[in-house]
């Protein structure tokens, strides 16, 4: 369990001193001996003692720290949202650690609690796969009850009360797929996920919305849900054969919406198999201006996130929450980041 079962009492009758020593060392008084401090401070550390008066100590003992917990190490977007962090906490005089949960909930939990143990004074995080597939969120609610303050970017939840930074995938991906019906391309492929990762079910949303709106008739044969949780080499292969065997059933499909531009670039692959022409015969447009979108050949049209502004704005709202003194009272806010079209080659 997330919540700790360990109270000064326990640390007290444990290490054979009185509540009132405990108290005052896990305080950092100076009325108890350095030894005496750092004996209570690892044993409460080790077995995860959180007193419910976190919240004011960290307010007098900041460490100016903000943990940065993302699903992906190596994804594009969460690599800018980190240099965007990272300017203003320099600015500000903070510094960052950066952890990834790796898609997983049970790491993502263990590394908020690993990184609030240590007294960070806040933290940037988006949602893990398993965490919203799951929908459990006790580890993050606890953490702001906690008088830890988080933001939430790009993966978040209405479950959560806390500040968010997101961007607007319905109207990216809406304006990804008008592009296309503009350029003359009415028979459009969707490439997305299961429906438990938000930003994938969003742009759903976008698509659907575009060819609403243009009169288009939704055919659920040209919408390929996949696995958003795998990354292995046999899923894309997977995915291309996937791909490959849609087209062939359906030859009048003449343009391509990826959720992503490792989607993208397999489509890229699959459209060489075929012998199809980008984009005379088939145009592509795809979510993250990534490497893949800019370094592929064609190069992809993508919805540009702007992940350097979700940084810039995560790490001064949280900043802000961090240094003030009555930081419970503030209202929570969502600030929504426009996305832009990055038209290339494959349209």
């Amino acid at each position: 369990m997330l919540r700790n079962s360990i109270t000064l009492k326990k640390i007290a009758i444990k290490l054979n001193v009185s509540i009132s020593t405990v108290s005052k060392a896990l305080k950092d008084s100076h009325e108890i001996s350095a030894d005496t401090r750092e004996k209570i401070k690892a044993y409460a550390r080790i077995n995860g003692y959180r007193p419910n008066s976190i919240a004011l100590s960290l307010k007098n003992q900041k460490t100016k720290t903000i943990g940065i917990i993302i699903p992906d190490i190596v994804n594009d977007t969460f690599s800018k949202v980190i240099e965007g962090v990272d300017q203003i906490a320099k600015k500000k005089g903070y510094n960052i650690m950066i952890s990834s949960s790796n898609e997983s909930l049970e790491k993502e939990a263990y590394n908020l609690k690993t990184l609030s143990d240590s007294q960070t004074d806040g933290f940037i995080l988006s949602l893990s796969k398993e965490t919203m597939l799951n929908k459990n969120y006790n580890h993050i609610n606890y953490t702001i009850k906690s008088g830890i303050p988080i933001v939430l970017f790009d993966r978040v939840s209405d479950d959560i009360d806390c500040d968010k930074v997101i961007v607007d995938d319905v109207k990216g991906a809406y304006d990804a797929t008008n592009l296309l019906i503009q350029k003359g391309k009415k028979n459009i492929l969707l490439i997305t996920t299961e429906d438990h990762i938000i930003v994938g079910k969003l742009r759903t949303q976008g698509y659907e919305r575009a060819l609403k709106n243009n009169d288009i008739k939704l055919d659920q044969a040209l919408i390929l849900k996949v696995d958003g949780d795998d990354r292995s080499e046999k899923f894309f292969f997977n995915l291309e054969k996937l791909i490959l065997n849609t087209f062939k059933n359906n030859s009048q499909i003449n343009g391509v919406f990826a959720v992503n531009d490792e989607y993208a670039g397999i489509v890229l692959r699959a459209l060489k198999k075929l012998n199809l022409s980008i984009p005379q015969d088939v145009s592509v447009v795809c979510f993250t201006d990534g490497v893949i979108s800019r370094f592929s050949s064609p190069s992809i049209t993508a919805v540009r996130q702007h992940g350097i502004e979700i940084g810039r704005n995560s790490a001064t709202k949280l900043i802000e929450r961090i240094e003030n003194d009555d930081n419970h009272n503030l209202p929570y806010r969502v600030d929504v980041i426009s996305t832009i079209i990055i038209e290339r080659e494959s349209t």
